[in-house]
Formats: C-alpha cells, sequence, structure tokens
C-alpha cells in the first residue's frame, strides 16, 4: 500500500512538472494556468460541487473496471453498461409513476439490472460457448449504443427536441440536492465502500483477488471459480449501469443522444493507473474529474486550450503506470541494502 502511494504520488507531480514544462514551451504560464485549474475545480462551494458530481460516472466505471481486473475477467463493456443502466433508469422513470423515495429506488434498481443483465449476456457466451468476454463486452458496448440511438430517435422520441433524446423523465425520479451537493454523490460513496468492503473484508472479495492472480491455484484451493465468474460480471456490470442511471437521475433527467461520452474508457483508464485498487480508484477518479472540470475555466483565464487536459491525463497514465515498476524495484533494493545493514 505504501508503495502504490508513493508511486501514484510521485507519478502525479512529475507529469504536472512535464505539463508546465509544455505550457512554458507553448508561451503560456504555468502557475496562472494551475491556479485557474483549480479554481473552477476544487477552490470553490460550487465548483466543488460540480467536481464530485462529475466524479460519479468516472469512479462508478472506475471500480467496474477495477473489480473485472483484478478478479480476472477483462470486462471492457462499461460503455454499453452504462448505456443500458441509463436506460433502464429512464423507462422506468418514463412509464412508472410513484412516489418520490420509491419512484428513486425503482430507478436506481432498474440501472443496476439492466447493466447486470448486458454483462450477463457476456458472461453467459462465455459459459455456454467459451468465447471471449473481451471480445463480447467490446462488441456488446457498439450494439447497446446503436439500440440506445434507435429508441430515442423512434420510439422514445421527444416530438419538441431538434435532436435525439427522450421526454424527461419524471420529476419524482430526480435525485435532490443538498446545499448544493447532488445526492448522486452519496450513492456513489456508498457504492464505493460496499466495493472496498467486498473486495478487502469479504471471502467473495478474497476468492476473486485469489483467482485474478491464479486460477488454478484457486480452483484446487476449493473457489468455486465459475461461478464467481459469472458474480464478477454481475456486479461489475451493475456498477457500470448505476453510472449511467445516475447520470440520468441527478443530472440530464433525459436520455440524450452521446450519453456517458468517454466516462466510461476514463474509468477503465482510472482503474489501471490505480492498479485495480479501491481506493486508488476512487481517489483517481476524483483527481481526474478535477481536472476535466476546470478545463474549461482555465481554458477562459489563460487561454490555454481545454484539450491540454487530455495530454496531462495522457501523461499521468504513462508515469505512473511505467514508474509503478521501477518505483518498486528500487524501493525494494533500498529496503534490502538496510536490511543487510542491520544484519550485520
Amino acid at each position: 500500500m505504501r508503495k502504490q502511494v508513493m508511486s501514484g504520488v510521485a507519478g502525479v507531480f512529475v507529469a504536472l512538472v512535464i505539463g508546465a514544462v509544455i505550457m512554458l514551451v507553448q508561451g503560456f504560464n504555468p502557475v496562472q494556468t494551475y491556479g485557474a485549474l483549480l479554481q473552477y475545480s476544487l477552490f470553490t462551494v460550487p465548483a466543488l460541487a460540480a467536481t464530485l458530481a462529475r466524479a460519479v460516472p468516472l469512479v462508478l466505471t472506475g471500480l467496474s473496471a477495477s473489480i473485472a481486473f483484478a478478479s480476472g475477467p477483462v470486462n471492457l463493456g462499461q460503455p454499453g453498461q452504462l448505456i443500458m443502466g441509463a436506460m433502464g433508469a429512464t423507462l422506468v422513470g418514463l412509464f412508472v409513476h410513484a412516489p418520490a423515495p420509491l419512484m428513486i429506488l425503482l430507478c436506481i434498481v432498474a440501472s443496476l439490472t439492466a447493466g447486470a443483465l448486458w454483462s450477463g449476456v457476456a458472461a453467459m457466451l462465455r459459459r455456454l460457448f467459451s468465447m471471449d468476454e473481451f471480445i463480447v463486452t467490446l462488441m456488446l458496448n457498439f450494439i447497446a449504443d446503436y439500440f440506445a440511438l434507435w429508441l430515442i430517435t423512434y420510439p422514445l422520441f421527444d416530438p419538441a427536441a431538434l435532436s435525439p433524446m427522450t421526454l424527461p423523465v419524471s420529476t419524482a425520479a430526480w435525485l435532490p440536492s443538498i446545499g448544493g451537493l447532488n445526492t448522486s454523490v452519496l450513492v456513489m460513496l456508498m457504492a464505493t465502500v460496499f466495493c472496498w468492503l467486498v473486495m478487502s473484508r469479504g471471502r467473495s472479495g478474497y476468492e476473486w483477488r485469489m483467482t485474478g492472480q491464479n486460477a488454478l491455484f484457486a480452483r484446487i484451493g476449493g473457489c468455486k471459480v465459475d461461478a464467481n465468474y459469472v458474480r464478477v460480471m454481475l456486479l461489475t456490470g451493475a456498477l457500470a449501469g448505476l453510472a449511467g442511471g445516475l447520470m440520468i437521475l441527478g443530472g440530464s433527467h433525459r436520455f440524450v443522444k452521446g450519453l456517458g461520452a468517454s466516462y466510461a474508457w476514463d474509468g477503465i483508464m482510472i482503474a489501471v493507473v490505480a492498479g485495480n485498487g479501491i481506493s486508488g480508484t476512487f481517489l483517481y477518479g476524483l483527481l481526474f474529474s478535477a481536472l476535466q472540470q476546470g478545463a474549461l475555466g482555465m481554458e477562459l483565464i489563460t487561454a490555454v486550450p481545454s484539450e491540454f487536459i487530455d495530454v496531462l491525463q495522457a501523461v499521468i497514465v504513462l508515469i505512473v503506470v511505467a514508474g509503478r515498476v521501477s518505483l518498486n524495484l528500487v524501493l525494494d533494493y533500498l529496503a534490502t541494502r538496510r536490511r543487510l545493514r542491520e544484519a550485520q
């Protein structure tokens, strides 16, 4: 854990320095640029609330990818599962009528179920026909995208809209705000705690992690590898679906074309940077959310293109992931030297 923290902090620091050098070469003031970025993402209450709300899909899809990768399955279907989860919440919000608390609960359950079922398709094809979930989940992303586009263009299209989108969901399904903070953030925090407890303290999480490290060892040790595979796929699909549902209930309140954008792919990237750790995924999700939220304000104040944040995120990924192994080797070498001196 200590090594991961050190490598992460060092990697982010080096990436920021590299970003500052790039800005200097281009004639921009890095101190002013980073100051504007922080001002529009963290240093005011509305900015902080917006950053936390933006972090919801990043963290949830990141958790989905982290649990899957740490447990063995290569689930890359988070974009499609997010879309199906959002569509599930939208359908309930459009056609079900209930009091606000029950309505919100039904929409959340629908998003969880839709995401789980969509990832369950890949799990079923793996169990029945030995089809690689790496390919299946990727292909299902396209199917989910085009299926949702068909729905919002024809049967669910809002006649008053100028582009494909549904009617707004019932106001009873809208997540309230508490002091300017969208309550989807609280749902995300509860999901994060749940995932941490399962992976770090639960028997299932232990078996999943063992399977991810060595499936043969786990099977010989008595773990139900096949059943655990299905459970992991369903859970990770549900997390991605929840991300989509919360984007509807706490954001646009309707399904619009392009919903989700690159959030799910960013979530997968966050899982890789975090080394599939739950706490690391949460923290990197907040970091990437702050960078993305502050990008527009940075461009307005300093004229640095907001696309610079994409470059900075890529540099962070490269430095942290590439430097993790090297830094661990250095730390192990220094620790061995210290033990040898103490033994003499």
